[in-house]
């Protein structure tokens, strides 16, 4: 088989085996995950609007609030998850399934009546005190992660051909897990004004948005990335990924961060070594999570290369261009340093994105839209 022959090869099992292109459909009357997925949700926002509802009138304004901030804390997350959401893309409409599950189903029709019950159950065996301390760090890392990861596994089951590697898991366990912060934030913000007896509830939604916003970083979005990233490595759905030690280290990394953040207090013993407990632990999950990040990375990375490999031998992307596309931070760096410019760097390498995007749709046929890429590609390059 000729260099192109082998090429060509290698570009349709990129697109076989990661099913970029494909279109999402979340209407699967025939699945039974579907209709999991629906009684999840549906049982969620019952509980959901039950909980509100007890008091929401009088509520109302922390309750706004709440919406209203964490509402706009979603935009610089989103931004930064588009942004992470590289290589062979999730559709929009899977990753907004994903934050709907974390947001509802894994808040209240798992998490809420759960840890509500577990919680009393720990303070009767372990005393108040010990419950205190301990219980939610003893509950939430089983109960509130494997919720959300049943979100990837009814994914997996809606669209078993687009959610294939580590890296689907984690893109999809952050935006699961950032639903479910998000709606937990706000739940937070409602308890807190009823604790309060409804005094300043704008004041008392902003404190809980100042506290709850800045701890968010290393939060459920960040156990849920490295938590599913693990989860897809023990699936091992994509050629040459199983690896079930990493995996099963991977996920229970995350339960210990959660474990870690939960119980900081017991873990300090409620002294001055909170302060110091507080950022370490933090830079270890975000040292830990760019670990993730990199390995998982690797499958979806290689798919790139391949998928855009014939328009390297056609001469329409350059080798420095095909390493910053499916490359790391290092890679765009580089290339950016290579040109001299990163605004043309950046337009590049968003339309090298843009026609491997249009590739996977077109199943590697040259259709109308992918010349076109191409075309436009070439003109980016062209550009002085």
């Amino acid at each position: 088989m000729t260099d192109v022959g082998t090429g060509k090869a290698a570009q349709l099992a990129a697109i076989e085996q990661s099913g970029w292109g494909l279109p999402f459909r979340f209407l699967q009357p025939r699945n039974a995950a579907f209709w999991v997925y629906v009684l999840g949700v549906g049982g969620g926002a019952l509980t959901m609007l039950r909980y509100f509802g007890q008091g929401g009138g009088f509520y109302a304004p922390a309750l706004t609030g709440g919406v209203l901030l964490f509402g706009l804390y979603l935009v610089p997350w989103l931004l930064l998850l588009r942004h992470h959401n590289r290589y062979t893309r999730q559709p929009a409409g899977l990753l907004a399934t994903g934050f709907a599950w974390g947001g509802v189903a894994a808040t209240f029709w798992i998490a809420l009546p759960a840890n509500t019950a577990l919680l009393d159950i720990w303070a009767k065996v372990g005393g108040t005190a010990f419950a205190s301390d301990w219980a939610a760090g003893l509950i939430a890392p089983i109960n509130e992660e494997v919720g959300k990861a049943l979100g990837l596994v009814l994914l997996i089951g809606l669209a078993p051909r687009l959610v294939r590697s580590a890296y689907d898991g984690f893109v999809i366990g952050a935006f699961t897990g950032l639903g479910f912060q998000v709606f937990e934030d706000v739940l937070y913000v409602f308890n807190g004004a009823t604790q309060n007896f409804g005094v300043d509830q704008l004041g008392s939604s902003l404190q809980v948005f100042l506290l709850r916003g800045a701890s968010g970083i290393v939060s459920h979005a960040l156990f849920s990335a490295i938590f599913c990233a693990g989860l897809m490595w023990v699936l091992g759905r994509a050629p040459g990924e199983r690896d079930v030690p990493r995996g099963v280290l991977t996920m229970l990394t995350a339960m210990v961060f959660h474990f870690a953040w939960d119980d900081m207090a017991g873990l300090s013993g409620g002294g001055a070594l909170f302060f110091l407990l507080l950022p370490l632990i933090a830079v270890v999950e975000l040292v830990v999570l760019f670990h993730v990040l990199r390995h998982a990375a690797r499958r979806e990375r290689a798919w790139v290369r391949d998928l855009l490999g014939p328009e390297v031998a056609a001469g329409v992307v350059d080798p420095p261009l095909l390493d910053a596309v499916s490359g790391l931070r290092k890679e765009r760096k580089a290339y950016r340093e290579h040109l001299r410019s990163g605004r043309k760097a950046r337009h590049l390498v968003e339309g090298a994105q843009d026609l491997a995007e249009e590739i996977a749709r077109a199943g590697g046929e040259d259709t109308r839209e992918v010349a076109y890429a191409r075309a436009e590609l070439l003109r980016l390059r062209a550009t002085p």
